[in-house]
Formats: C-alpha cells, sequence, structure tokens
C-alpha cells in the first residue's frame, strides 16, 4: 500500500503512557507496517498547562517521524476554568481557545503542506489543534472522537463539526449512538475499531506477589488515582465491604495519585509502575476493577480481559457496561448494594472468575487483536480511496 498518513494529536511521547495520545501513538507504529506515516503534534507534555516541554522541529520515535510545533499560549488555568463554567453559545471558541493547546503553527502546516498525506487522522475531538485542523482539510479528515459522555460533545461548536470529515473511527458502539444522537451524523462513513494493547511476552504473577509481598486475594486498579475517575466512591464502597463482611481482600492501586488514598492496610497504592509491572499484576489479581463513570473504550478492561481476569465497572457509564455485556466478561454496579453483591459472587467463586475471564480473552482476540484492528483502519481507507478514484 502506498497511503501516506498524517496523524493529528495534541501532544505525544514516549513518557505519555495513557489516554487518547497513548491510543495514537499505538496506531501510528502499527499502521506505519503498511503505509507512510508521521505524526504532527505539539511541543507540549502537560495537558493542564500545555508548557512546552519538548523541543520544536522532527525526530523518530519508535521508527515514526514526528513533527513538532510550539504552543504560543499556555493554558490559564484560571480563565479557562471561569469559561468552562459559561460555556454556552457565545463564548464557545474562546472556550475552545483556552481549552487549547493554542499551536497556529502546525495548522498553518497542515494548510500549507496538506497534498503531502492522502489522509489526516485527528485524535481527541475537543482540542483546538483537533477542530482548527480537521476544519482545514476536511476532504481528507479522519476523526478518531474518544468522546465520553461528559457533555462537552453537544457544545454548539461540536454536532456540526461531527459532520464535516470525511469519515469516523469510534471506540464502541456506545460512543458512535452517542454522538449520532447528538449530531445526526449517520450519513458520514464510520467504524467501531478501538485499539489494541502491546503485550508482553510473559506473565510472572508470583514475582509481583514477591516483589510486593502480598498474599492472598486482591482487586486491582490501574490508571490515574483521581476523583474524575470515580476513586473517593470506590474507596468508600471497597472499606464498608471489608468492614462488613470481614475480607481479607486487599485493594492494590498502580498509577499516578493525584486524589487523597486513604490510609489503610487493605489498600496498597503502588504509583506508577512499569508496563511488565502492571501485567504481572493483572496475572496476579483476582478481579481488575474500573469505577470511572465517564470512558470512552478503556484499555486497562481490555487488558484485564487478555489477562484472563473477570472485571467489575460502574454500570453508569454506558461503554463499560455494553462491553461487560458484549464480552460476558464481567459484573457491574451502580450502589453499594450492588457493588456488595457483586464482590461477594466475585469473590467467592472461583469458577466464575475464571469463565469470565476466559470469555474476556475471547472478546479481545476477536475485536481488539491488533490484525484486527489494523485491518479495520486499512479497510477504511480503503474505501475512501475508492470514493476518490471514483470521483
Amino acid at each position: 500500500m502506498n497511503r501516506k498518513l498524517a496523524l493529528v494529536v495534541q501532544r505525544y511521547g514516549l513518557d505519555i503512557a495513557g489516554g487518547t495520545e497513548y491510543h495514537c501513538r499505538l496506531v501510528a507504529e502499527h499502521l506505519a507496517r503498511h503505509a507512510s506515516v508521521a505524526v504532527l503534534t505539539t511541543c507540549a507534555s502537560d495537558y493542564v498547562t500545555w508548557a512546552n516541554d519538548y523541543p520544536e522541529g522532527e525526530e523518530v520515535l519508535n521508527g515514526v517521524p514526528v513533527r513538532r510545533f510550539a504552543v504560543e499560549r499556555p493554558r490559564d488555568i484560571e480563565r479557562f476554568s471561569a469559561l468552562t463554567a459559561r460555556v454556552l453559545g457565545e463564548v464557545a471558541r474562546a472556550w475552545l481557545d483556552e481549552q487549547g493547546p493554542f499551536c497556529p503553527r502546525l495548522v498553518e502546516h497542515l494548510r500549507r503542506r496538506r497534498g503531502d498525506w492522502d489522509f489526516f487522522l485527528f485524535f481527541s475531538y475537543r482540542y483546538w489543534t483537533t477542530w482548527h485542523g480537521l476544519n482545514a482539510a476536511a476532504d481528507r479528515a479522519v476523526l478518531v472522537p474518544t468522546a465520553e459522555d461528559d457533555g462537552v460533545y453537544r457544545l454548539p461548536l461540536f454536532p456540526p463539526f461531527f459532520r464535516r470529515p470525511r469519515a469516523l473511527v469510534y471506540n464502541s458502539v456506545e460512543e458512535r449512538q452517542m454522538i449520532h444522537r447528538a449530531s445526526g451524523n449517520q450519513a458520514v462513513l464510520d467504524e467501531v475499531v478501538g485499539v489494541g494493547s502491546e503485550l508482553p511476552a510473559r506473565l510472572d504473577p508470583a514475582g509481583f506477589r514477591a516483589r510486593h509481598r502480598l498474599e492472598g486475594p486482591f482487586l486491582l486498579y490501574v490508571g490515574r488515582v483521581d476523583r474524575n475517575k470515580g476513586c473517593p466512591q470506590l474507596f468508600d464502597f471497597f472499606r464498608r465491604y471489608r468492614r462488613e463482611t470481614g475480607s481479607p481482600l486487599r485493594r492494590v492501586l498502580i498509577g499516578r495519585s493525584v486524589s487523597e488514598v486513604p490510609p489503610d492496610e487493605g489498600i496498597l497504592p503502588l504509583g506508577f509502575q512499569p508496563d511488565q509491572e502492571k501485567w504481572d499484576a493483572l496475572a496476579a489479581s483476582s478481579v481488575f476493577v474500573l469505577p470511572s463513570p465517564l470512558e470512552s473504550l478503556s484499555m486497562g478492561t481490555l487488558e484485564a480481559w487478555w489477562a484472563e481476569r473477570p472485571v467489575l465497572v460502574n454500570a453508569k457509564c454506558a461503554v463499560l457496561r455494553g462491553q461487560c455485556k458484549r464480552a460476558n466478561g464481567g459484573l457491574y454496579y451502580a450502589t453499594y448494594d450492588e457493588f456488595r453483591e457483586a464482590l461477594a459472587l466475585l469473590e467467592g467463586d472461583e469458577s466464575l472468575r475464571r469463565t469470565l475471564g476466559e470469555n474476556g480473552r475471547r472478546y479481545f482476540e476477536t475485536n481488539y487483536a491488533w490484525p484486527v484492528v489494523e485491518g479495520k483502519y486499512l479497510d477504511l481507507l480503503g474505501r475512501l480511496r475508492r470514493e476518490d478514484q471514483a470521483a
């Protein structure tokens, strides 16, 4: 295949370990096996301030050429927060400017050099670089919105925006339905694809337990320990569950903490860990738990299923609830009583845990193995190419 693809994302780097940016990097590295791929991004590494941390210019990361443009105006947190509280109609464009990363040179480069690439893949709909970049190259644009059900997608800026690209790549059935309802963009070509994972060559659950002096069963959470991820409620539910049931179950956290972790002998925060340690923790765990009410996919849930672990997730997130139903790989809760009953069932039934984990592994292999993900991207791009040739 002789396609030339530019992936446009607000920040990009080997040290950015999660979210849309990691999703974009995995897609870039895997599509580079089939096409000529480059990444256009900013010099920012911090999604809060958009400060210029990387040098401007070109570099190659894992075989993918990356061109960085300086952010011209870092985010003013107070001004952005004030506009977020007021963002209705007439102030939406100002809100987008403050959301950032404000990087006109990236968009100007894209506008001048748009003929260098067959298609542009824009990641995450809500950022300045995506909105302005896609509008500058809509006839060659594929949008990967990674939209969560937080209401932002309904702001006046965005429903027409979702009708602009040539195609959309969704993370889940629920995300596609949500955007369809908000924008009426059913006529735009789309595909539910998601993303694969970088899988380990081995799993060492015994080594993980030995390194962290862990005995007995434990729940595992992987991700940013944050209020927005539902962590405080899960702390409350879990501690109450241990008090009421006398369960020896512990909870292990892997990820950077931006919210307080309560001091409790049943909770073990390990902070940021390398990828291999995450995989060994999954293999050693009894259940993977995700309390987040807002997800567009959840790579952590998919990785838990690859490791054949059942999941326990927040039922208020339609994506997680739908994934659990389609995979038959876990349980979900909306209240403490539901959490207690679901966790007690999982804790007490090894056969159920094994069956749900095996179901999850089959679901992962069918839908999120890299050959499947790459094939869906290539098929979509092939359809767009054929449309161009026919025109």
